[in-house]
């Protein structure tokens, strides 16, 4: 017997939202800036550290790589990144309320259909908490998710399970009953490592990433007006991803631990 598609579990950066290259990029670079640094994280540079999950793990490895002769005035770097990360969400929540950043077409659509069908919502990122809060509170309500896991809440970041299996023990749900929403290809194989089916709305930083762990590949979610394109899997041709198609892919992905 299969189970029924319980909860849905969305990643934040770059699948709710296009928050990194016109949000944490941004707002990188207005903390560098402010610190009086000569950094400055390009669209292409960007994307390169995007490899790297998790803000300021993205700074170490952006200073040893390409600062390694930096030495902090503190000679402290691990509080230099810590107080440089921490501007930088200063920055980016301002972004958030000037509107700088929307979401992404077909998300408050899925959202709505989801809710109104009594299916649990959680989200799942690496993204600092405020940051995650901050653009719930500006596009969404931070209250139609029932579990927020973000930022430090488990050691270990996507690529790694952890996030998703924290998010599955406060849902008390198995991963056959839920599906995980996601952008990049570290957060896919972080869900699938947790046993979760994976759809993938990929953006300019991520369509070009492997996807194989993905039981369907999109280019958006879909609206009326922008219809999403399916890159990978098997979906009905459908300008839109709804409900019906989500219980579907958990229907088929039972006992499956990776998917192509």
């Amino acid at each position: 017997m299969t189970a029924d598609l319980k909860a849905v579990i969305f990643d934040v950066d770059g699948t709710l939202a296009e928050t990194e290259r016109d949000g944490h990029r941004v707002a990188f670079n207005q903390a560098f800036a402010a610190a009086g640094l000569d950094w400055d994280w390009s669209v292409e540079l960007y994307g390169e550290l995007l490899a790297v999950a998790g803000g300021k793990e993205r700074l170490l490895a952006y200073v040893q790589r390409q600062q390694p002769d930096f030495q902090p005035a503190t000679g402290d770097l691990t509080r230099v990144i810590a107080q440089l990360h921490a501007a930088k969400t200063t920055y980016y929540q301002q972004l958030l309320a000037n509107g700088a950043i929307a979401l992404r077409p077909g998300v408050r659509r899925l959202l709505a259909e989801l809710r109104a069908a009594g299916i649990r919502l959680a989200i799942a990122t690496t993204s600092a908490l405020p940051n995650a809060l901050a653009l719930l509170e500006q596009t969404l309500e931070p209250g139609w998710f029932e579990v927020i896991a973000a930022g430090d809440i488990v050691p270990a970041k996507k690529p790694a399970p952890d996030i998703y299996q924290y998010v599955l023990q406060q849902l008390a749900l198995p991963a056959a009953a839920c599906l995980a929403i996601e952008d990049s290809e570290a957060g896919a194989i972080a869900a699938q490592r947790a046993d979760l089916p994976v759809v993938v709305t990929v953006n300019d930083y991520t369509r070009q990433q492997n996807f194989r762990c993905a039981a369907l590949v999109l280019d958006g979610l879909g609206t009326l007006e922008q219809p999403c394109r399916c890159l990978a899997g098997n979906l009905d041709p459908a300008p839109i991803l709804r409900l019906s198609h989500l219980r579907r892919l958990v229907a088929q992905t039972q006992g499956k631990k990776s998917w192509s």
